[in-house]
């Protein structure tokens, strides 16, 4: 290592880096230029070299290596590049690594929170913090500025993980849905299963006689294209799942109707492919949530028109005139916010079994959770026994008509003083 002055008056300092190549750097002072070499004498003794040089690679370089690298499923890849294209890319892309710092971060995330929700600003800054990781990892930064960078709270809304009523969903929502699909809902909410579980159940997983079905493979969409998965969401996925007597017999009379799909599919659309997620929720599923009176309204007018209305996104209030009444049901699909969504189904199953009492390890192994905890956090929490709490809590407590009224020493209490044998609330 050495330091030597340049023609130009700075000053060069030189050391080879573990390979044995000859590397340099210039820096106005000497002081500087010592400083430096000290600095990296330490780094190559611990193993921690970095060259200074190599945080010149553009992040979109980098990051798209990174991206081709993994082996994820391809369900995840897609996801993760989607994102990488929206919102990564177009932030950090010709931003050398090394010029990234924590500031520049933690202003973007604070930013991208006011454009957009915190689950999209976690997974933004997820990979964002992923590309950089791996940058330290291969030697091109010495540190990853996304440590300690604060992202925007994920509250939960009103609307979240909505639950409906076993008579609601019978009543109401069931006879909305075309027949054809009445039987793969029936099925979806009565054995909690995941949207992909349902779509992929075949006619090998499904045993009518004994009024059970087994989750071995699921069918993942990405890009609009459909495949099966020979295996579940985890290991604790691959379960039986008991069926009530109706809802075999109404499986039987969809098959007989209907017949099976390719490869035995036991719910496949009309052409005997899997069922499209995205398509099925705007053609079928929130057109018959508007039909069941379960999101939106319609409503005659005139006997000629009708007029649509819902609830925004925001909870503004909207309408609009329609020529009849299925353009009506079509425009509140559309445009009205929230509403239950295909996924609650399952969470209804899994609340209706915890208020009904089975026990959680009993909900866990047919929820297919890997962890009985992820069953106590998600739905004993979401049950409300007021009921429960208000027999408890029993009726108010009258004294005895010759007890005497309480009252203070000198008859001056202090209403913020707590008497020590009386529990306020």
């Amino acid at each position: 290592m050495s330091v030597h002055k340049t023609p130009r008056g700075r000053w060069e300092a030189k050391w080879r880096d573990p390979s044995g190549r000859q590397r340099s750097k210039n820096f106005p002072t000497k002081r500087e230029a010592k400083d430096f070499l000290a600095e990296m004498a330490t780094t190559l003794r611990r193993g921690n070299y970095v060259d200074p040089h190599a945080g010149r690679q553009r992040f979109e370089t980098h990051a798209r290596a990174w991206l081709a690298s993994r082996n994820d499923e391809a369900s995840t890849k897609a996801r993760d590049a989607s994102i990488m294209h929206n919102h990564v890319i177009p932030q950090w892309g010709t931003w050398q690594l090394g010029k990234i710092d924590h500031l520049s971060v933690q202003g973007w995330v604070t930013e991208l929170g006011t454009r957009r929700s915190p689950a999209t600003t976690a997974e933004a800054f997820r990979l964002t913090s992923a590309v950089l990781r791996s940058a330290v990892r291969n030697r091109l930064i010495a540190f990853n500025p996304c440590e300690d960078v604060r992202l925007p709270k994920r509250r939960k809304h009103d609307h979240d993980d909505r639950v409906i009523s076993r008579e609601d969903l019978s009543r109401l929502l069931l006879p909305a849905l075309p027949e054809r699909y009445r039987a793969f809902v029936a099925t979806t909410a009565w054995a909690g299963l995941r949207w992909g579980e349902v779509a992929g159940l075949r006619a090998d997983a499904l045993d009518l006689e004994a009024g059970r079905l087994r989750v071995i493979r699921v069918v993942v969409e990405v890009s609009g294209n459909t495949a099966f998965k020979p295996f579940p969401k985890s290991a604790a996925g691959r379960r039986t799942v008991p069926l009530p007597p109706w809802l075999v017999t109404m499986i039987g009379e969809h098959t007989d109707r209907y017949g099976l799909g390719d490869h035995g599919l036991v719910f496949p659309n009309a052409v005997g492919k899997p069922l499209r997620r995205t398509l099925f929720r705007s053609r079928v599923w929130r057109p018959a949530l508007v039909r069941a009176g379960l999101l939106g309204e319609v409503a005659e007018i005139d006997g000629h028109k009708f007029e649509a209305r819902w609830t925004d996104e925001d909870g503004g209030e909207d309408s609009a005139i329609c020529g009849s009444y299925e353009e009506a049901v079509k425009a509140v699909a559309l445009e009205a916010g929230a509403g239950l969504r295909f996924h609650d189904l399952r969470h209804s199953y899994a609340t209706w079994l915890v208020d009904d009492g089975v026990p959680p390890n009993m909900v866990q192994r047919v929820m297919g959770h890997e962890n009985v905890t992820t069953t106590l956090q998600l739905y004993t929490r979401r049950t409300e026994h007021h009921d429960r709490i208000l027999d408890a809590l029993g009726d108010l407590p009258t004294p005895a008509a010759d007890d005497p009224a309480p009252t203070g020493s000198d008859g001056d209490d202090d209403p913020d003083e707590e008497d020590p044998g009386v529990v306020t609330p």
